[in-house]
């Protein structure tokens, strides 16, 4: 697994670095580490983002959280070190959760230390994050077809279904969950035999469906929910796509390979540009 996924990173660097500013695109920010996620703090004004310095599978002790005010500016780059490869998180509970390969690292909201882990028996590749109403936690587990619940610090088996394709993006949207799917038959370069799309889970009879129009069409990595509208974004090409109900997914942006786990505050998407180094924000038209 470990050398599969050092093999998809490989594939889609050596890229020239110059950034290509999008539409819409109203700062960005440099000097990260592999950024693989981007989440709002909305109480505390401030965006976290996830470094994974390195393999994403290899428990090297690398990885860590930065700090960014709203507008973009570092307030910590080294907030919370002591991670392995760190990529979606969660706020629920005045705590921070962060995937972390086959663990949760929690961190307390407040002080910025890291308080606790929890091992998750049975997970393969864990990846994004995202918390409900109710605090509880959720987190795919992308090489495992299967969504992780955590209440408190208690890890159990939501949902495991082939449907679920490579779950990566997920995000909490009232009484479902929303999913990003990379997709079917994961080859050695991080394509897939068959590209995934967009799905959604019930919290309450955790029944998957697949949403209409938005199948088959990109191996999609980090999703979000705004109103209506949902964004979602393919890491091997780059693109920033946005489904409506009852329509088919139409891109709204196109980075460099490697747009990652995105974030909102519920007028900007902020997209980490992992390949880059680099964190973006873009208005919402």
């Amino acid at each position: 697994m470990k050398i599969l996924i050092a093999t998809a990173l490989l594939a889609v660097t050596g890229v020239a670095t110059a950034p290509a500013v999008q539409a819409g695109e109203i700062w960005r920010a440099g000097g990260f580490e592999q950024p693989e996620s981007a989440l709002v703090d909305a109480a505390n004004k401030r965006i976290v983002v996830s470094n994974i310095v390195g393999n994403p599978g290899d428990a090297d002790g690398n990885g860590y959280l930065t700090l960014l005010s709203l507008d973009g500016k570092v307030v910590a780059r080294h907030w919370v070190d002591g991670m392995d490869a760190p990529k979606g998180m969660a706020i629920a509970g005045g705590k921070l959760y962060a995937a972390d390969i086959t663990k949760v690292r929690v961190v307390d909201l407040a002080s910025g230390k890291l308080v606790s882990t929890i091992d998750v028996p049975g997970a393969v590749f864990l990846n994004d994050m995202t918390a409900d109403a109710s605090g509880k936690v959720y987190v795919t587990d992308m090489l495992a077809d299967t969504i992780y619940r955590i209440d408190g610090d208690k890890p159990e088996l939501f949902v495991k279904d082939p449907v679920l394709a490579s779950p990566n993006g997920i995000f909490a949207d009232g009484d479902r969950l929303i999913v990003a799917s990379w997709g079917r038959g994961i080859r050695p370069d991080f394509s897939t035999a068959e590209p995934g799309g967009l799905l959604a889970v019930d919290l309450a009879g955790r029944k998957v469906t697949p949403l209409p129009g938005a199948q088959k069409f990109a191996d999609l990595d980090g999703v979000i929910a705004i109103g209506g509208d949902i964004y979602a974004t393919a890491y091997m090409t780059g693109t920033l796509y946005r489904y409506r109900a009852g329509g088919k997914p139409e891109i709204v942006a196109t980075f460099k390979p490697g747009s990652a786990d995105i974030g909102t505050d519920g007028k900007h998407i902020i997209v980490p540009l992992m390949n880059e180094g680099e964190v973006a924000a873009l208005k919402i038209d």
